[in-house]
């Protein structure tokens, strides 16, 4: 590939790193943080990642809904503002309603970007014919996941919990630059005359509504993990003040998975890959509730790391793919309905481990919901067929 179209997918995967791996997933190291120092509820805590949820599914309904093609550049930077703004917001306030908003924007805005950079990328690569290189684009959820593990301790030690989500946000702001200079959605003469990759739509839909079910199932089994693995690996014995260490592991293992899964995608088919690497994401989910050592979490980690992303690639490609001419709708509607499932699944889970006083029945039940899903698309065999 040429230069422009490195520079082109380090600016779409900067833009993932910015809205997902630190605006929306940083709150979840930092958390332990906020509550040491201010000792507020897990109940509150719960609230305030919900309002993340619901604004990510408000986002993606809105991004999904209406057409925007002209004007995605323009929306995407706005969303990007939004998202630092969010971020820095976080650390200028103690009010729990405040906090509430922000993250309800963060979500909206994080959404937007996810959907819209998506749809930029994912459009461009088809027009050099080079859409195994997604997973280079959706890898910057992992590096932005790890990426913050490594800066919050840090920024913690030097500025406190306040000064960690300032600090995000300033380092978010300088990697926007590079996105605002690199990821532009015009095409150079040269993609102009490339052949663009044609894919066989499905005429009866039976293909995109398996893949909308299937991704919503995923939605509501790995937030289960998402949420709750390093609360549940500091609540055992082999882990006291090391949980971090966890979901750095986690953002380790995103980094190269997408680009893994891209490329295994183009190798044994998308739908085949899609299953396999749901499979090891819910063999991943349940080893904690089968084997609560440090090993089981480490391997917990390493498998759902290197599969949550490479998920999302897979679907959010093939998505592209069954629907090119409006893919923005077609990744909205598959991120919205991911959402439903991620607002649900903590609700669950939290309903379960009340009741069993654990959180083996939630961690089984997900894997479970995930296999389901996993077992409708290897079972729907026509749309196989098609996207091999």
């Amino acid at each position: 590939m040429k230069k422009q179209t490195y520079h082109f997918l380090i600016g779409g995967m900067l833009s993932l790193v910015i809205a997902m791996g630190i605006g929306r997933f940083a709150y979840t190291p930092i958390l332990p943080l906020m509550q040491k120092e201010l000792s507020f509820s897990n109940t509150i805590a719960g609230y305030i990642a919900s309002s993340n949820y619901a604004g990510y599914l408000l986002g993606a309904i809105l991004a999904g809904s209406f057409p925007f093609k002209k004007y995605r550049t323009i929306l995407l930077r706005i969303s990007l503002i939004i998202t630092i703004l969010s971020t820095a917001l976080m650390g200028l306030t103690y009010s729990n309603l405040l906090w509430n908003v922000l993250r309800f924007l963060s979500g909206i805005s994080s959404a937007y970007v996810l959907v819209i950079a998506s749809g930029i990328v994912l459009d461009k690569l088809a027009t050099i014919s080079k859409t195994n290189w997604s997973g280079l684009f959706y890898g910057g959820v992992g590096l932005g996941i790890f990426l913050s593990s490594l800066l919050i301790p840090s920024l913690n030690h030097l500025f406190q919990w306040e000064g960690t989500w300032i600090g995000l946000a300033v380092v978010s702001g300088i990697l926007t630059f590079f996105v605002w200079i690199w990821l532009d959605e015009k095409p150079n003469p040269d993609e102009l005359k490339t052949k663009q990759e044609t894919f066989t739509q499905d005429p009866s839909n039976k293909g995109l509504l398996l893949l909308n079910i299937a991704y919503g199932l995923e939605g509501l089994g790995y937030i289960v993990t998402g949420t709750f693995i390093v609360s549940i690996a500091e609540n055992t014995s082999s882990f006291q003040n090391g949980a971090t260490l966890v979901w750095m592991i986690v953002g380790l293992a995103a980094i190269p998975s997408c680009l893994i899964w891209s490329f295994l995608s183009k190798k044994w088919g998308y739908v085949n890959s899609l299953v396999f690497a749901m499979t090891l994401q819910a063999f991943g989910i349940a080893m904690p509730a089968l084997w609560g050592s440090q090993s089981s979490f480490i391997i917990s980690a390493i498998l759902f790391g290197a599969t949550f992303m490479g998920i999302t690639t897979i679907a959010t490609t093939l998505g592209q793919q069954m629907n090119p001419s409006n893919s923005s709708r077609t990744i909205g509607t598959l991120t919205a309905i991911y959402a439903i499932g991620q607002l649900i699944g903590p609700i669950l889970a939290g309903a379960l481990t009340s009741f069993t006083h654990n959180f083996n029945s939630a961690l089984i039940g997900a894997a479970s919901v995930i296999l389901i899903g996993a077992g409708i698309l290897l079972f729907g065999i026509q749309f196989k067929r098609e996207y091999h």
